[in-house]
């Protein structure tokens, strides 16, 4: 089992830069495949970003060129790089995380996440 702590969100100005983490704890988290969504009010879960255990990483068509996910697995943590933020991006951001592949699937496991805020 994996448990996931997101950290990092907060307000942000609409072209700038906020750096999520999410620190797992539990067992093989190299194993796991990893990934960030997220949630706006009144909107669906929306696939933001995975990336494998083997590194294979993809990405909405949404954010491409502004997010970057990464993994250290030495930390067991994952991270969203998110530059050139617009104010669609507002919502609360989740890591999931799971053995099967997350495309077009949700983790197994999940954190509570943290909310990112896009304003003037």
């Amino acid at each position: 089992q994996v448990q996931l702590v997101e950290s990092g969100g907060g307000l942000v100005q609409p072209g700038g830069s906020l750096r999520l983490s999410c620190a797992a704890s539990g067992s093989a988290f190299s194993t796991y495949n990893m990934g960030w969504y997220r949630q706006a009010p009144g909107k669906q879960r929306e696939r933001v970003a995975s990336i494998t255990s083997g590194g294979r990483i993809n990405y909405a068509n949404s954010v491409k060129g502004r997010f970057t996910i990464s993994r250290d697995n030495a930390k067991n943590t994952v991270y969203l790089q998110m530059n050139s933020l617009k104010p669609e991006d507002t919502a609360v951001y989740h890591c999931d995380a799971a053995r099967r592949s997350l495309l077009p699937n949700f983790g197994d496991y999940w954190g509570q996440g943290t909310q990112v805020t896009v304003s003037s």
